[in-house]
C-alpha cells in the first residue's frame, strides 16, 4: 500500500470534526463550513485535483468542456474540487459530469460554487458537496480556466495532491505535506472523544467528563 492510499484509508475511519480539531492545534487553516452534501450520506476523503473556472471565454473559444480534462486525469484516489466563484448564477457540475466521474472511480466533488442535477447524483450515488444549488446550465456563461492549479475554498488556497474528508459537519482539507502529522493529531483526537463517550455511557458524569478532557483536547503534546 502506497503512503498515499495509507493516509486516504486513515481518513476513512475518523471524521471532519477531529480533521478541522487537529488543524486547530496547528493554527492551520482548510476547514470549511457552507458546502453540505447534496447527495448521499457518505463520507468521503481522498486526494484532490482541482478545477477553476472563469467569466471569460478562451481566446478563439472553449476547446473542452469544463470538469472533462480532471475526469480524464483522475483514479480511484481523486476528488474533484471546482472553483466557480465568478457570481454567475450558473452551475460549476452537472449530471453527466457525474456520471463521468463515477465511471472512472472518482469518490466525489466538492464545489466553491453553485451544483445542478442534484437528484440525478443521489439517483447514482455520487456524493457531490456545494456552496449552493441552481437549475441554470454553465454554457454560454462561464469556462474552465485551468485544472491541476491552486483554487480557493473559501478564503483558503487548495492544492492538487492536497487531502480532504468532507462529510455532513463539513469539508477539510490538509495540506500535503502535513497530512501525516494532521493525521496523526486527529486520530488521538479521535480517540480521546470515543473514551470520553463511553465514559458517559457508563454513568459517569458528562460535567466531570466534559471538564477534565475536553478543554486539553487540542494539545497535540499530552496524551493524557
Amino acid at each position: 500500500m502506497s503512503e498515499k492510499t495509507a493516509f486516504i484509508a486513515r481518513l476513512e475511519k475518523i471524521d471532519a470534526c477531529a480533521v478541522s480539531d487537529a488543524l486547530d492545534s496547528l493554527a492551520l487553516p482548510g476547514a470549511h463550513s457552507g458546502l453540505p452534501r447534496r447527495s448521499t450520506n457518505q463520507r468521503i476523503a481522498g486526494l484532490v485535483q482541482t478545477v477553476k473556472l472563469s467569466d471569460q471565454e478562451p481566446q478563439g473559444g472553449s476547446k473542452r468542456h469544463l470538469g472533462t480534462a480532471a475526469i480524464d486525469s483522475a483514479d480511484n484516489l481523486t476528488v474533484i474540487v471546482v472553483e466557480q466563484r465568478t457570481g454567475i448564477d450558473c452551475a460549476g457540475w452537472g449530471g453527466v459530469l457525474a456520471n463521468a466521474a463515477k465511471a472512472k472511480g472518482v469518490r466525489g466533488v466538492i464545489m466553491e460554487g453553485p451544483a445542478r442535477d442534484i437528484d440525478e447524483y443521489e439517483e447514482i450515488g455520487f456524493p457531490v458537496f456545494s456552496r449552493a444549488t441552481t437549475p441554470h446550465t454553465a454554457r454560454g456563461r462561464v469556462w474552465e480556466q485551468s485544472f491541476g492549479e491552486p483554487v480557493l475554498v473559501g478564503g483558503s488556497e487548495v492544492n492538487p495532491g492536497d487531502y480532504v474528508i468532507a462529510d455532513g459537519s463539513g469539508v477539510v482539507f490538509i495540506p500535503a505535506d502535513r497530512a501525516k502529522e494532521v493525521i496523526t493529531i486527529a486520530e488521538r483526537i479521535a480517540e480521546k472523544e470515543r473514551l470520553m463517550t463511553e465514559d458517559v455511557l457508563k454513568g459517569k458524569p458528562v460535567s466531570e467528563v466534559m471538564g477534565t478532557n475536553y478543554e486539553n483536547m487540542l494539545d497535540k503534546n499530552n496524551d493524557g
